[in-house]
């Protein structure tokens, strides 16, 4: 994305864009990192009219590349949802409580976390740790290779449940519990933090330019491209991220007990929130209706979800395990139902509707848990990210929520990266002044609550099954 900031208003123009898929290789998930590269060259050079003021990356959070002495990868980095975590979470539990670890991380406990990721290759690839000099989250491995800086960006090393959010730094006390190699682990920068210049061999027509670093994790710079303004945000793509930004974090026995994670956000701010299965559900149901013949896309699957014949027939947590990587995602939607009485969905516009149900369903008792834990009241909720374009589930959001939803912007990664470069040249001089140029740059749409006695009546139902989650085979 190629950002030009002219006449207080901020555009936005797609250079190029590229599938991001993983492999399996031997039997394990691995991300193609070095395909990610050369597509990365290849987008800067589509980029030409003049040279660039900056650079700014970011990815998803939690996984990492490990990084030999000479420098080199040595091996592609794993997939968050590989097996190679599975039971490993209770496994560290035995050795550290989880009273302690949420007590110094103040972290979601999620297996996809980059401690039981690295707690897994500590136990089954000793040697291949000990070989390495470095670990890199993934947008620290991305900026290493634009640049030559070895080094981790804060809101990205806070995905890693290792970092001590009061201090902004790593809990070097906790890996040394679990026998993690500190010595992998490198000093910390905050975001906007100058990285180095562009070398040439990332960039011919663009050597030379200053690489920064913005929030490197994308939700934290969807975080960052809009105002709080008294209401929660929801970063909406393949995971859900609602939560809000606040000035300190906050661990406690209610954020522990509701799970909430303590991420790190921009100027010093910390963002709370809580990670729920996204539009990952019915991406993985289009993909095996694909694999059975049958290719639909999102507008006539949404078209087709309308249909309030199927209103509230079929109702699932989605962030039970059962939905975490099925080979089949519409056969495990058909399970959790029958399991627990429900109808199953008997077509693509029955399920469709089902996810974006249970969906609003999940964002109404996460804004109720949130408020709990921050002590405010939300006024309203706002949906950005590609999610944001869903117009029946935002509906359904302010319904369930009985809240005005503000949909929008849909690139609100790229816009919070750009505008965190924007801060750190000095185009402009605050947090603030960066919202407000997107606010103005890309009008939000506005969803008010029409049907919340419908959904209420419903929600008791919904409840059942998040709390019968135990009990469901999986």
């Amino acid at each position: 994305m190629l950002g030009e900031f002219s006449s207080s208003i901020v555009t936005l123009r797609e250079v190029c864009r590229f599938p991001n898929e993983p492999v399996r290789v031997s039997g394990a998930l691995q991300w193609d990192v070095l395909r990610l590269w050369q597509e990365m060259k290849r987008g800067l050079g589509l980029i030409a009219g003049g040279p660039l003021d900056s650079i700014g990356l970011d990815t998803w959070g939690c996984d990492f590349a490990l990084i030999g002495e000479d420098g080199k990868l040595l091996e592609n980095p794993y997939h968050y949802r590989d097996t190679r975590t599975d039971g490993v979470m209770q496994r560290v539990f035995q050795r550290v409580g989880r009273d302690r670890i949420y007590a110094r991380t103040g972290c979601q406990f999620l297996s996809i976390n980059t401690l039981y990721q690295l707690y897994a290759a500590c136990q089954a690839t000793p040697a291949l740790v000990d070989a390495a000099s470095a670990l890199l989250m993934m947008p620290d491995l991305l900026n290493y290779w634009l640049t030559g800086h070895l080094g981790s960006e804060y809101s990205i090393a806070s995905t890693s449940q290792l970092v001590d959010p009061r201090t902004r730094s790593w809990a070097t006390d906790l890996m040394s519990d679990l026998d993690l190699p500190e010595r992998l682990f490198l000093p910390i920068v905050e975001p906007g933090s100058p990285l180095g210049e562009l070398k040439r061999e990332a960039s011919e027509l663009h050597a030379g330019t200053p690489v920064f670093a913005p929030a490197s994790h994308d939700t934290g710079s969807a975080f960052a491209a809009v105002t709080p303004e008294g209401g929660a945000l929801l970063s909406s793509g393949t995971w859900s991220l609602l939560g809000a930004e606040i000035a300190a974090p906050v661990i406690s026995a209610k954020a522990l007990e509701s799970n909430f994670t303590n991420e790190g956000g921009v100027c010093g701010t910390t963002r709370i929130l809580k990670n729920i299965s996204g539009m990952w559900l019915l991406q993985s149901c289009m993909d095996a209706w694909a694999s059975a013949g049958h290719r639909f896309s999102h507008d006539e699957l949404l078209t087709a979800a309308r249909d309030d014949s199927h209103a509230f027939e079929s109702l699932f947590d989605p962030d039970h395990s059962l939905f975490f990587n099925p080979d089949d995602m519409p056969g495990a939607i058909g399970d959790f139902c029958r399991q627990t009485g429900q109808r199953v969905p008997a077509d693509a516009a029955a399920c469709t509707r089902a996810i974006l149900e249970s969906l609003a369903f999940k964002y109404r008792v996460v804004l109720d848990s949130l408020e709990d834990v921050t002590g405010e009241r939300y006024t309203h909720v706002r949906i950005v990210g590609g999610g944001s374009q869903n117009r029946l589930l935002n509906q359904f959001t302010a319904d369930v929520t009985g809240r005005p939803v503000i949909a929008g912007p849909v690139e609100a990664t790229a816009l919070g990266n750009i505008g965190m470069q924007m801060l750190a040249t000095g185009a402009v001089s605050s947090i603030d002044d960066v919202r407000r140029v997107i606010d103005r740059s890309f009008p939000a749409e506005r969803f008010e609550p029409k049907e919340t006695d419908r959904w209420d009546a419903h929600r008791p139902r919904f409840l059942e099954y998040v709390e019968s989650r135990a009990s469901v085979r999986s």
